[in-house]
């Protein structure tokens, strides 16, 4: 059953849906929302402002603190101190950064960090500045390729920056003497580079050294260079008189080093950074002649040794052509004696030699084989050559060994059996003279000085003996001679008193000697005025005057 009252579907009214209303945000949220998003925008430009973050180790924070060191690059600053806090092994103190964005390409494996406070060293003061601004983190950007965040710090503010244009050399030697790190080096009293390191080689025989030479002194620097110590300073004896030699003030406060090229050199290119050299102890030594040939020989001597040293210099007439080695002691037991024999290289490339006969030079000293160096050194023994000892410095005693010819010595040879071989020599004059005072020391020990002292004692009895009579001679002439001597003294002492008055001016004789030497005068002028009239008038002596005619 149907029900009529209601009405089929189709004729039922279709529903109209209203369209969706927007809900209105009221105003009061809007000022909130705008500073929301303001910050989210100022958080996100920090973020994507910051550099990297690294760490950095150091022995201890003196003078740092955080967020407010800074870390400067050129005295730039490129970031900030964030944290410090000692390391998990309480050996160091971790300083955390963090680098401004545009930095982050200087964070590479060399690269190099130390903190910059004020400090005095024998070179001078540094970092006088942080006194006000307090102490900061100087970085030293490097040259690798290889990225890296963790580094450790320098405690010593390294010498040489990685973009300080010059070359880095190393230099080996037996001591180091009074370097240091940052000590000079010189090229003509110049400053041309600073030590930037140095280590003691394994077994400690020797020291490797690590200097920079700045541009553009490191173009001086070619395989023919000698290097050499500058510290302190260098006095020398000769017979131009004392001189004194230092590089500059600072070399010998703080050590230095020295170069220059050797004598004739004929090396002129650059050496390649890291090239390696000797350091010799002085001037001297290092600008002494290079010798590719080298002999030697052991010399005995019958005198004392002492003042002469290894690297006494072995002389030939003022030319030095070789040196002393080594010193020791032999014990000769068949003799039961002692030796002392002394080791020295000679360099026969130094002695010229030149051939009469055709008036040629000798082969260069590159072309002596072997042969003609001992035919060289045979033929000046032969003729006389021989070594002896002498004293080089009267102030300090120091002897060297000298070559020369001796015409009285007898003949010898070079003993080439020996290994070194043997080279004849010879007494000098002071050992002579040693020999001459133990001579005349032995003569004077034989001579009978308690008998010489008994007769001697003898004999000063006796001259007592006779000094008392003679005493006792002169007692008895001073109680009789005397008194008469005194007596004919006082008569004399009379006469002389009698004769000087007589003699004075106003004495009778003197007026009668006066009164004599006048009739004499005037008679002379008569007999005069007598002997010019009969010259004139000779007749006068037979006629007589013409008055006494009439």
């Amino acid at each position: 059953m149907t029900d009529s009252s209601i009405p089929p579907s189709h004729d039922l009214p279709e529903a109209i849906a209203d369209p969706p209303r927007h809900s209105r945000v009221p105003l009061v949220w809007v000022l909130p929302a705008l500073v929301v998003l303001i910050g989210a925008f100022v958080v996100v430009q920090q973020k994507l402002a910051q550099g990297p973050r690294i760490d950095i180790s150091f022995l201890d924070a003196d003078g740092l603190e955080a967020n407010k060191t800074k870390l400067r690059y050129k005295d730039v600053e490129i970031g900030d101190v964030t944290d410090i806090h000692v390391a998990k092994d309480r050996k160091t103190v971790i300083v955390s950064a963090r680098l401004h964005r545009d930095a982050s390409d200087y964070l590479v494996e060399d690269t190099r960090f130390w903190v910059v406070r004020p400090r005095v060293t024998g070179g001078g003061v540094s970092g006088l500045g942080t006194l006000v601004s307090g102490s900061y983190i100087s970085v030293d950007v490097g040259r690798s390729d290889k990225k890296k965040h963790e580094f450790t710090g320098l405690e010593i503010p390294p010498i040489v920056t990685a973009d300080l244009p010059g070359r880095e050399f190393v230099l080996h030697t037996d001591d180091i003497g009074s370097l240091s790190v940052g000590a000079t080096v010189f090229y003509r009293h110049l400053a041309a580079g600073q030590v930037v390191a140095y280590s003691l080689d394994r077994g400690g025989a020797s020291v490797t050294i690590k200097i920079f030479v700045n541009n553009p002194f490191d173009a001086f620097v070619t395989g023919s260079t000698r290097f050499w110590q500058a510290s302190g300073i260098d006095m020398s004896i000769d017979s131009e008189g004392v001189k004194l030699r230092t590089e500059s003030l600072s070399s010998l406060l703080e050590g230095g080093i020295a170069f220059q090229l050797a004598p004739n050199a004929t090396s002129t290119a650059s050496a390649a950074p890291d090239t390696e050299f000797n350091l010799y102890s002085d001037r001297d030594r290092a600008m002494r002649q290079t010798n590719s040939e080298v002999r030697t020989f052991i010399m005995y001597f019958g005198g004392s040794l002492r003042g002469l040293s290894v690297g006494a210099p072995v002389d030939l007439r003022g030319i030095t052509i070789g040196e002393v080695k080594s010193l020791s002691v032999e014990y000769e037991s068949d003799a039961g004696t002692l030796r002392f024999p002394v080791e020295v290289d000679i360099f026969p490339q130094r002695i010229r030699g030149h051939s009469r006969r055709n008036d040629r030079p000798a082969p260069a000293p590159d072309d002596r084989s072997e042969t003609s160096s001992r035919e060289l050194v045979d033929s000046l023994v032969a003729h006389g050559m021989r070594a002896e000892l002498k004293t080089g410095n009267l102030l300090t005693g120091q002897k060297y060994v000298a070559l020369d010819f001796h015409d009285e010595v007898k003949p010898d040879h070079v003993g080439w059996d020996a290994h070194p071989a043997v080279f004849p020599t010879t007494s000098g004059a002071l050992d002579e003279i040693q020999d001459s005072i133990g001579s005349i020391a032995k003569k004077l020990d034989k001579v009978p000085f308690d008998k010489i002292s008994a007769r001697l004692v003898a004999t000063m009895a006796t001259l007592d003996d006779t000094l008392k009579t003679a005493n006792r001679l002169l007692g008895q002439v001073d109680g009789t001679i005397a008194p008469e001597i005194t007596a004919t003294l006082q008569e004399a002492q009379g006469a002389m008193k009698n004769a000087r008055s007589v003699l004075s001016q106003d004495g009778p004789l003197q007026n009668d000697l006066s009164a004599t030497l006048l009739q004499l005068a005037r008679a002379a002028k008569s007999v005069s005025a007598l002997v010019d009239y009969l010259e004139r008038h000779p007749e006068s002596l037979l006629r007589g005057k013409p008055g006494d005619a009439r």
